[in-house]
């Protein structure tokens, strides 16, 4: 508005030389300040990067802002950078760490400290680590050069998820038996205790 004014007074003879310096001026602040409105140079690190978590504070809530931010990073998929079936074992994975959880609370038994450590940093570091590691590779160079182990990087990072997965599972049953041997005690004490007497 200003630099057109400017404009507009040099057209009249009112200015001198000096005006269109001070036009040039004015179109190139409106330039800047509507790129900046617009979100441009934008200084807002890759979305991959905001998958940072710290273990701290209550595990449960620690463990559920990292899987939120994995589920909605996946959903993201920025530029598509993953394929529909590994974002789909991705949000599956999430899904058997949130039932982990709730197992988990529930469960009479308890995780042995390693295991629990496990468990605690799959879901914060492992995890979001891999995904952010996986998704600072060109989409191309990740799914057709082969790494020093003889796979791709999508290849490379599908075993890393079936590790996971496998680890998940491994400590979801851990929970399962040590609950399951609880019961059977539990029901053979009732048995002995309100039984029928034995003749």
């Amino acid at each position: 508005m200003v630099a057109t004014g400017v404009l507009v007074l040099k057209a009249l003879g009112l200015l001198g030389n000096l005006g269109l310096g001070v036009a040039a001026l004015g179109y190139l602040g409106g330039l800047v300040v509507g790129g900046l409105w617009w979100g441009w140079p934008s200084f807002k690190e890759a979305e991959w990067e905001a998958l940072q978590f710290k273990d701290e504070g209550d595990a449960r809530e620690a463990m559920g802002r990292a899987l939120d931010g994995v589920r909605r990073l996946t959903e993201y998929n920025p530029s598509g950078r993953i394929p529909a079936p590994l974002a789909a074992r991705i949000q599956q994975l999430c899904k058997r760490l949130e039932g982990l959880l709730d197992q988990w609370e529930r469960s009479k038994g308890h995780l042995p400290l390693q295991e629990s450590f496990h468990a605690r940093h799959i879901a914060i570091s492992y995890l979001p680590e891999a995904l952010n590691t996986y998704l600072s590779i060109p989409p191309k160079f990740a799914t057709t050069k082969l790494l020093a182990n003889g796979q791709t990087a999508q290849q490379t990072f599908e075993g890393v998820l079936a590790e996971l997965e496998s680890k998940v599972e491994q400590l979801g049953d851990d929970l399962a038996s040590q609950d399951a041997q609880a019961f059977l005690r539990h029901s053979e004490f009732l048995k002995q205790k309100f039984g029928a007497p034995k003749p």
